[in-house]
């Protein structure tokens, strides 16, 4: 019984690395509802594990100019998440341009797979952005935020999943929806509370804070106007969780 218990939370495990990175996994069979489910609960540590490479992304590339590093670090990013959120990012941009307010009209929207301006602009505006952070990051030695980011960002996704309706009749996201394990998820979520407190201080409450403001304005704009959450909105959750983290953890306290 042990065993197999075992056995179901590292394919869940696994599934989740699968989605999130671009990690060769292979899981054979397939994975079930209920494993793809049971991977939400492990997000935070698959962002955590993301946060480490960025980490060690940045000792590597130690001894180059801190735009250089930074640049090299915001690559490493984009290519060991796949840009799996940034599409959510400008899926929902040009949903929220171009809806109107009309809930129907936005989802189709996020549905079309082509870009309008808007989603060029909020990409660009977001890898920028956190750019930006990250040289500050690197000139300051201020590495905590390199690290928090994507645990912080997947963390919210648990959060958001945990608290808001998921309005799509199907897809991946819906069974997310359906076969999470609540109890699993704000355990972790807990764990994730007391990690960033413990090891990092007032900096750590800061990235907190910022995570917190980021999800719960979000949450506001997504119920408002769709009534509930979308993959597209919690991809775009993701980008700005991060964003908004990452400056927190470079701010002067």
């Amino acid at each position: 019984m042990t065993r197999s218990i075992c056995k179901q939370q590292w394919r869940a495990l696994l599934t989740g690395v699968q989605f999130l990175t671009t990690v060769p996994v292979r899981i054979v069979p397939a994975p079930s509802t209920s494993e793809i489910g049971g991977s939400l609960s492990y997000y935070p540590l698959i962002g955590l594990l993301v946060g480490f490479v960025l980490w060690s992304s940045v000792h590597l590339f130690a001894g180059v100019d801190a735009e250089l590093s930074a640049a090299l670090t915001l690559v490493v990013w984009v290519v060991i998440t796949g840009g799996l959120h940034l599409d959510g990012l400008a899926d929902s941009a040009d949903a929220w341009h171009g809806g109107r307010g009309d809930p129907l009209r936005m989802l189709a929207i996020m549905k079309d797979p082509h870009c309008g301006p808007a989603a060029v602009v909020w990409v660009v505006l977001v890898l920028l952005t956190k750019y930006g952070a990250l040289v500050s990051a690197l000139t300051h030695h201020l590495n905590s935020a390199v690290l928090l980011a994507p645990c912080l960002g997947r963390a919210a996704v648990v959060s958001l999943l945990l608290t808001t309706p998921y309005v799509r009749a199907s897809g991946l996201g819906t069974a997310l929806a359906e076969h999470y394990t609540k109890t699993s998820c704000v355990v972790w979520l807990v764990c994730v509370v007391a990690f960033v407190i413990y090891f990092f201080n007032e900096r750590g409450i800061l990235m907190l804070l910022a995570a917190i403001v980021i999800l719960f304005g979000l949450r506001r704009l997504m119920l408002r106007n769709i009534g509930g959450s979308t993959g597209d909105t919690a991809g775009a959750l993701v980008e700005l969780t991060e964003t908004a983290v990452l400056v927190a953890g470079v701010m002067p306290i």
